[in-house]
């Protein structure tokens, strides 16, 4: 059984001009027929399915439709066309600071989250040690959520989210809040959810992420897909060469085209960067006639000719 199906979705919205011109101003143009809307679909006829276990990555460039999307797996918005079906209790980060009373505690406000997804109060008295540890906040459970930096605040949403949990778990550009080391946990979390069968949704501009933590991936682009695919490889290398090239596919030959072309830019890159690097050591060969001179030479035998150095030559890069 599917937990996550969206069938033919489609988000329309409904722009005017009532809020500039006025009640009386609207009216009049109602009368003559002068009043005039515009539709704006965020996404059109989107369609995918996720079972237990999934990570749906979401790729695409900004204005694609990502986030409106999110929203109606949430049951935050009606899709205006198509259906979306869940099953199970769904933790949703679509915005950080949503949630949270600014000018309450860090103590207050964990609670108040956890209500909001459901849970009861013995079951947050239970874990409420956890979600702390987990925020690295253990030194600022009283103070106003508001004096919090912004990091602090994505690490606390996230930590809620995580581990009160979720039979879903859906995530909007959160994984890369906070410093290195808490993006590392926020990534082993995911994978830990994931193995007891959990289902996740996670929008990302990092496609080393999506690498990373995804076995299926979504790609939209101005509200259309482009593809859904469990070859996540493939459609990554695609997209990274559309950002750099503009050139949408429309079949999959230009798809594997794409994923040629950004294997071909990411080895010319590498040769390149090898290149500056002999260079620089090239550099210091010529200027020096100490250890770090005979060091440099080396590591040039060992990247263009390997084959003259001698079988101990790494302890001349004193390894």
């Amino acid at each position: 059984m599917a937990i996550i199906e969206c069938d033919d979705v489609s988000i329309r919205y409904i722009t005017g001009d009532f809020k500039s011109i006025g009640l009386k101003e609207y009216v009049m143009r109602k009368l003559t027929n002068n009043f005039h809307v515009k539709e704006f679909w965020a996404d059109r006829h989107v369609t995918f399915s996720l079972e237990q276990g999934d990570m749906l990555g979401i790729i695409g460039s900004n204005g694609a439709g990502k986030s409106t999307l999110l929203k109606a797996v949430t049951g935050i918005m009606v899709p205006t066309g198509g259906k979306v079906t869940t099953h199970g209790k769904i933790a949703a980060l679509l915005e950080l600071g949503s949630g949270f009373d600014a000018n309450m505690t860090v103590r207050e406000n964990t609670y108040l989250r956890g209500a909001m997804l459901g849970y009861t109060k013995d079951f947050l008295d239970a874990k409420y040690d956890e979600i702390i540890a987990f925020a690295e906040l253990e030194d600022f459970q009283d103070y106003m959520f508001k004096q919090l930096s912004s990091g602090m605040k994505s690490r606390l949403a996230f930590s809620i989210a995580c581990l009160v949990d979720p039979d879903i778990l859906i995530l909007d550009e959160v994984l890369s809040v906070g410093d290195g080391a808490f993006r590392k946990k926020s990534g082993d979390r995911m994978r830990e959810i994931l193995s007891r069968g959990k289902t996740g949704v996670l929008v990302s501009h990092s496609v080393g992420q999506i690498r990373e933590l995804c076995n299926k991936v979504l790609w939209l682009d101005h509200g259309n897909q482009v593809a859904f695919s469990d070859d996540v490889e493939l459609y990554c290398d695609a997209y990274e060469e559309f950002l750099a090239t503009k050139k949408l596919p429309k079949s999959m030959d230009d798809v594997k085209a794409l994923a040629k072309g950004h294997d071909q830019r990411m080895a010319a890159e590498r040769k390149k960067r090898a290149e500056e690097e002999t260079k620089r050591l090239q550099g210091v060969l010529e200027k020096g006639d100490s250890d770090e001179a005979i060091q440099a030479a080396a590591r040039i035998l060992a990247k263009n000719k390997p084959e003259l150095l001698v079988e101990d030559y790494q302890d001349l890069l004193g390894s």
